[in-house]
């Protein structure tokens, strides 16, 4: 490729004038900044753009040739729609370069509103194939961001296979989880980090340890806190990868680090785009950089999964600490009862009660569920070790089992899809699309977009993150038939998503909850002398981390290698079922359950839905459950929203 200074884009946050100022002169091509309201910064009153600034800063801009990209990229819930209507016409009429988006909702309304806002899609909308950019691109997007997961090789892949235009962060603070799916900090302190308010649990201390015979094998330390990430070494690999806006974290940094990292990287640009072949990088220059790092840096994902080496597990440059470990609440707490007694039930124009629907994870735990009485079961998708995934015998047979019961038996997909994944989900879909599965649960929306090649009803999972009812008609208008409503609402949002959905919403209940999803192994990080070769078997055992607090996050290792980190204690609100009642369906997520406690919750929940008694059988679940029975994020009156 013949390279210029025009070849890439290097993009520069800024939360304050000063900070926008020195990012400009300091030779950025763009800067990224976001309102008062609707972006995923906004823990500071004194940072972040008013309405008459975010305006100025778009003429200060453009008067120079540079770019303004505004961050509309958080969650929005129903009782933020009608202000975020008034914000988008405001934006339409200041016209920034493009928004940066990650709920689906903004591009609904966008098009209804009929304005012209060009959109770019932000990292946490969890964007890693090519499916789900060739449906977005239908809807006129034009630029994604790159999830921080995802390996350059992978980039240059999604960059060739669809054309679309990549921005990838370079710099700064990265998350441990994959983008967008984790939701610790919201279900813990009802403080989003998906709407712009985490806690970082990722930054607290933990041990490793043997989950069932409490053995310690890594004792305390910061095991989920990544370094910064530092690309600066690695420019020529970035552009040659296809990668086109390189991206600086550090929307909440001082005017002076905002200039320092940008001239530094523009330096680095310049020199590597105006000699390619002689192109080497100074090393005193690197040194001055190196030593001036707030936490030690990493590559993260770009080349190799993160190792030890690439967290900061004495906690010793860590800047902050926003929370520390705490003792989840228990379904029966006080705060909770509170809530649910000053509440009023989901109303339905239905008469119907609602239906249950079961997550299992092998076939015996399928044939349990239905005979207990589930009106549907998920089976399929993402299977932990020990256990197997479902042979295509094995769904013959469930689903011949179910529908003789009058039970409906749908197919789950991996909530991580990369193209790898998706490619090996295009195969099952082929091999059984005359099993009659009752439909397909999807989790991005890639998957969405293979799916919509098949004539199965086409369900949503709690991955995209429902917050309201316009994302809700988004999904409609592709196809999907019912929604899962996001783990982070509370009750009164809940009800809100479900009486102003035009698509069924089903309501997770019950169930061994993921907090993040992470796609590098910390089996292999912290087990002593752990061998990939020699002793593959030992992720078939089960670890968990210990965080400060005592509790007890389980890990669980998918057949794809992922890591899922659960919650200390499974979402229980049996006490306050009735009033779910008015959701279309009700979900017990139960892959974590043997075949034995998946047919007593079920045939529990069953009970209560039908007004019959099921005390003497809960004290008996209580005891049976792997884990205490905790609120999730229901002890709150909301998910803290951005307003």
């Amino acid at each position: 490729m013949a390279l210029d200074k025009n070849s890439v884009e290097l993009l520069a946050p800024a939360g304050t004038w000063d900070a926008f100022i020195a990012a400009i002169n300091a030779g950025a091509d763009a800067v990224y900044l976001g309102g008062k309201h609707f972006n995923m910064r906004v823990h500071k009153n004194d940072f972040n753009f008013t309405d008459e600034e975010l305006k100025n800063a778009v003429k200060f801009a453009h008067d120079r040739g540079k770019k303004i990209y505004i961050t509309l990229n958080n969650l929005i819930s129903v009782e933020e729609i009608e202000p975020l209507k008034k914000y988008l016409k405001f934006l339409n009429e200041i016209q920034p370069d493009a928004l940066i988006v990650q709920d689906m909702a903004v591009i609904n309304l966008i098009r209804k509103l009929n304005l012209n806002l060009p959109i770019h899609i932000s990292v946490m909308a969890n964007t890693n194939n090519f499916r789900a950019v060739e449906l977005l691109k239908k809807f006129g997007i034009t630029r994604i961001v790159a999830g921080r997961e995802m390996s350059l090789s992978q980039m240059s892949l999604l960059k060739e296979k669809t054309g679309i235009e990549l921005e990838s962060f370079i710099h700064g603070d990265m998350c441990v989880a994959v983008s967008g799916q984790c939701i610790h900090s919201g279900v813990t302190f009802g403080q989003s980090g998906n709407r712009g308010r985490c806690l970082k649990p990722c930054r607290w201390k933990y041990k490793f340890i043997d989950e069932e015979t409490k053995e310690i094998f890594d004792d305390t330390s910061y095991k989920l806190a990544l370094n910064d990430m530092c690309m600066l070494r690695n420019i020529p690999e970035l552009i040659q990868a296809g990668v086109y806006s390189f991206k600086i974290e550090g929307r909440m940094r001082p005017p002076e680090f905002i200039s320092r990292i940008v001239s530094a990287y523009r330096k680095i640009i310049d020199d590597y785009t105006s000699d390619p072949t002689s192109f080497s990088i100074d090393e005193n220059f690197w040194k001055d950089f190196y030593e001036k790092r707030v936490r030690n840096f990493s590559t993260i994902f770009s080349f190799n999964q993160p190792t030890k080496k690439d967290f900061g597990l004495t906690g010793e440059r860590e800047p902050r600490f926003f929370s520390e470990g705490v003792i989840e609440k228990s379904f029966d707490d006080e705060s909770v009862k509170k809530i649910f007694d000053n509440e009023s039930e989901i109303k339905n124009s239905s008469e119907h009660k609602p239906k249950l629907n079961v997550r299992v994870s092998n076939f015996d735990s399928a044939k349990s569920a239905i005979d207990n009485g589930a009106n549907l079961i998920y089976v399929g998708g993402e299977i932990f070790k020990p256990q197997k995934p479902f042979t295509l015998e094995e769904f013959q047979k469930i689903i011949s089992f179910a529908h003789e019961k009058n039970s409906k038996v749908v197919l789950s997909t991996p909530r991580v899809t990369t193209d790898k994944i998706l490619n090996e989900l295009e195969e099952l879909f082929e091999r059984v699309k005359n099993f009659n599965f009752d439909g397909i649960i999807i989790s991005n929306l890639g998957a969405l977009n293979l799916a919509k090649k098949f004539s199965l009803p086409i369900v949503s999972d709690i991955s995209f993150n429902l917050f309201n009812h316009e994302a809700a008609e988004f999904l409609k208008n592709l196809g999907v038939c019912q929604a899962a409503a996001s783990l982070e609402l509370s009750f009164s949002q809940v009800k809100s998503l479900a009486e102003n959905s035009s698509l069924p919403i089903e309501i997770v209940v019950h169930g061994s909850v993921e907090s993040m999803i992470c796609e590098h192994n910390f089996i292999k990080n912290f087990y002593p002398n752990y061998d990939e070769f020699a002793t593959p078997e030992i992720l078939n055992k089960h670890f968990a981390l210990e965080d400060s607090a005592g509790e007890i996050h389980s890990i669980r290792v998918d057949q794809f290698g992922n890591n899922h980190i659960y919650f200390a204690k499974d979402l229980c609100l049996l006490p306050y079922l009735k009033k779910f009642f008015g959701a279309d369906s009700l979900r017990i997520d139960a892959q974590e359950y043997s075949s034995e406690v998946v047919g007593l919750v079920t045939k529990i929940y069953r009970a209560a839905i039908d007004g019959e008694n099921f005390e003497d059988d809960f004290e008996f679940l209580q005891k049976k459950s792997p884990r205490k029975f905790g609120c999730g994020v229901y002890r709150f009156q909301q998910s803290k929203n951005s307003i």
